[in-house]
């Protein structure tokens, strides 16, 4: 056994969906300690009796952080939840960064958003960016995983759109390589693992970028329902999503990633998914069809 396979393990947000899948696969591959952050422990009692040590983390506490970080080498930094106060997430991050250098971890692995730049319409771009400056000014090594949009968040609008026959939204002509949630969690705990030791930005992408007019004819095909896209006014998306009963802040949040797909921040698509596990990451049409049982009901 190598001394990096010996390497402490830490996954913070380890209760979430991505944490716990990021755990469970380190657990099949990791022979050192893997610790789960969290701040409900209680769900992880699964995972304790499989070896797991788990540690209760406040990013809020600082002091209390630097504890739960105490002889980590390496640690995956998932965002935080907190986006509904301004600034609150960034500050929880710059908490995590500060404990995780002030406790000795030599590397952290961050998850970030695509184009997370200044110019990004992204409601959450500047949480990502002043967590990647915050990084930067550490003197940690550092892996910054630029995530697409989640397959995940589509399926919810595909199966709304089966149901009306109709996928509306204010995309437009942009264009997004999704991700599923399974290839980020794959992707993220090889960058976690001990080969990489220096600082480095990665693209985290589906295969290939798509248009919402494919999403629909994907949806139509696999449910025998027609599906038709219809794009519409960024404000019109919004008003829509008020008469649904979203406040209009939390409406605006949404309707941030329409535009940031829309101007093309969410287009790329890289090989690293590929290159970093071995596996191509699945496709949007293969996605969907994985998911057939979910839309099915809707569209009979």
């Amino acid at each position: 056994m190598s001394s990096n396979q010996k390497s402490t393990l830490l996954v913070t947000g380890a209760s979430g969906h991505l944490g716990r899948r990021v755990v469970e696969l380190l657990l099949e591959t990791h022979q050192g300690t893997i610790i789960a952050a969290t701040r409900t422990p209680e769900k992880l009692a699964d995972l304790s009796r499989r070896g797991v040590v788990v540690r209760r983390a406040d990013f809020e506490d600082p002091a209390s952080l630097s504890q739960v970080f105490q002889g980590v080498d390496r640690l995956l930094l998932i965002s935080t939840d907190a986006v509904g106060v301004p600034g609150r997430r960034i500050n929880q991050h710059r908490n995590a960064v500060k404990a995780a250098e002030h406790a000795g971890v030599k590397h952290v692995v961050y998850t970030s958003l695509m184009n997370p730049g200044p110019d990004s319409p992204a409601f959450v771009a500047p949480d990502h960016r002043a967590t990647e400056e915050a990084l930067k000014e550490s003197s940690m090594g550092w892996t910054v995983l630029r995530e697409n949009i989640y397959m995940e968040v589509l399926l919810m609008s595909v199966v709304r759109a089966v149901q009306m026959g109709r996928l509306i939204n204010a995309i437009g002509d942009g264009k997004a390589a999704y991700i599923a949630r399974e290839d980020v969690a794959r992707a993220a705990a090889v960058a976690l693992a001990p080969s990489f030791d220096g600082r480095r930005t990665l693209d985290i992408t589906g295969p290939e970028a798509v248009l919402q007019y494919e999403v629909a004819a994907t949806a139509s095909k696999l449910t025998g329902r027609e599906v038709s896209y219809i794009a519409v006014e960024l404000e019109t998306l919004i008003q829509n999503m008020e008469a649904g009963g979203l406040p209009r802040p939390v409406a605006e949040g949404y309707a941030s990633f329409d535009s940031a797909v829309a101007q093309d921040k969410f287009s790329t698509s890289s090989n690293t998914v590929e290159e970093l596990t071995g596996h191509k990451p699945i496709s949007v049409a293969e996605f969907l069809s994985a998911h057939r049982d979910v839309l099915q009901p809707v569209a009979s």
